[in-house]
């Protein structure tokens, strides 16, 4: 009976057109299978491969430039996301009335920071030059498609990487100044910190041919990722910006029987320091600009988490015997301490060296805040000691702690002898060059921001509070900071 139906079907034109075509469909298909899997085949047994064997060296260079390429970008992503933890942590240990202005500098800053960089500022670093200063590339005319001296990074990624480390230089210098510095001045000593100092007294060691990169007793200063070049010269930046500048109305220091005030959100302040903390993974990793380098990122990578935890916990430890307390603000600053420490060294050394660099600096973190304190200094965010006496006491420990494994001659700690010794007065005498030559310049600079009457706000105007003084609207709705509102 089926077989009866299956005739009588088959004899219907329509269904015998869908037969042969869904047929035909089928041994096309089978057809073009066979030529798929058997025409490579045939191609790649042949002698048509060794052909192409030349272009294949030309697709492995290409792959490799795109890689480390889209590595730096990545990493210059992470230094730029920075800014969003610069912004809270100075915002959360800044007061009320001046959250506005700690934030409208911070993107101000940046802002500025791109088009100098752009103009001048990567050229004076990053351009071919003498020993003092660079002078090619200027507005980023006619570049290279690979910035020389890398493994195929193009030139504007190279760029965009370094505008984010110049930019976060700028930043460390406000930290010192919160609370009482006009917005006009601050634009005028960004120009100069962004457009002059970092970028002349950066090309000394990282430009091409800089005068600290010579090698003289079979050394020479190395710094990987800017212990030195952004944290060292930002500390030092901000401390003759607060010398300047003096401290703010009412500020009564420990000597006096004060002490610095604490800031008005921990919460914002503490989620600023992690997300640096996150970005420093840019900053430290992404200097190797090259994903190829996995050893060496991973090395990296691991060293600055383990110097960060040291730092983070002496740190904590040092101050509890002091008020009996847990310190959230110093534990904050000392992790950030170990990061700025390990950023030199982070290359050369190993894990065992990291922990101890981190362990270092915490104490130092706190020392630091206590000395400045007793010069009687204000700096609200503790800049100077985190940045600058942190930054000096990383530069010098990739002297002390190298393991002469990687391409640096052993550290004078680690069994360098002689040639260690050497090493480690190389760091020394390289940090203070930079760092020295930053704190005139810039001190000069500020004296002459001063002398324009635009560098400090009136008395009235702080007492004001520079959000309302200074931009006309404050961060939080009195209102609703009255009635317990969280607008």
């Amino acid at each position: 009976m089926q077989l009866m139906t299956l005739k009588a079907r088959l004899r219907e034109k329509d269904r015998q057109r869908f037969f042969v075509t869904f047929l035909g469909g089928k041994m096309v298909g089978i057809v073009l299978a066979a030529a798929v899997v058997l025409g490579p085949g045939k191609f790649i047994l042949g002698t048509t491969v060794h052909a192409l064997a030349p272009q294949a060296d030309v697709a492995i260079a290409d792959v490799v430039s795109g890689t480390n390429t889209a590595w730096t970008l990545l990493a210059a992503f992470l230094v730029f996301f920075m800014q969003a933890g610069f912004m809270m942590l100075e915002a959360g240990f800044a007061r009320t009335r001046e959250v506005v202005n700690v934030l409208q500098e911070c993107i101000v800053d940046t802002c500025l920071c791109a088009l100098l960089f752009w103009a001048f500022g990567f050229a004076f670093m990053f351009g071919v030059g003498n020993g003092l200063i660079g002078h090619s590339w200027f507005f980023l005319n006619n570049p290279p498609a690979i910035y020389p001296g890398t493994q195929g990074v193009a030139f504007m990624a190279f760029f965009l990487f370094q505008f984010a480390f110049a930019d976060t230089c700028s930043t460390i210098t406000s930290g010192a100044m919160v609370g009482r510095t006009g917005f006009k001045g601050d634009l005028l000593y960004s120009v100069a910190v962004s457009g002059f100092i970092y970028p002349i007294l950066g090309h000394w060691l990282w430009g091409p041919g800089g005068w600290l990169t010579t090698v003289r007793s079979g050394v020479r200063m190395w710094d990987f990722a800017g212990s030195t070049i952004v944290h060292t010269m930002g500390g030092m930046i901000a401390l003759a910006g607060a010398i300047v500048l003096g401290p703010r109305l009412g500020r009564k220091f420990k000597r006096d029987g004060g002490g610095l005030p604490p800031g008005h959100d921990m919460t914002v302040a503490a989620i600023g320091g992690v997300i640096l903390w996150f970005g420093w993974y840019g900053f430290n990793p992404g200097s190797t600009l090259s994903a190829i380098d996995s050893a060496g990122i991973g090395r990296v990578a691991t060293n600055t988490t383990l110097a960060a935890a040291a730092a983070g916990l002496t740190a904590m430890a040092m101050v509890y015997p002091r008020v009996k307390k847990w310190d959230m603000g110093i534990t904050i600053n000392g992790f950030l301490g170990g990061l700025v420490a390990i950023t030199a060294p982070c290359y050369y050394v190993n894990a065992t060296g990291a922990v101890i660099i981190g362990a270092i600096a915490g104490p130092v973190v706190v020392l630091g805040v206590d000395f400045i304190e007793w010069l009687r200094i204000d700096d609200p965010i503790g800049a100077v000691a985190v940045h600058g006496f942190a930054g000096i006491w990383g530069t010098w420990s990739l002297g002390l702690f190298s393991t002469g494994q990687f391409g640096v001659p052993k550290g004078l700690l680690w069994g360098g002898g002689s040639t260690g010794a050497k090493q480690f007065f190389a760091q020394v005498w390289g940090n203070a060059a930079i760092g020295g030559g930053a704190f005139i310049v810039a001190y000069l600079v500020m004296r002459a921001v001063k002398l324009t009457g635009t560098l400090r706000v009136s008395e009235e105007g702080e007492l004001e509070g520079l959000d309302i003084h200074e931009h006309g609207a404050p961060a939080y709705h009195p209102e609703a900071a009255y009635m317990g509102k969280g607008l």
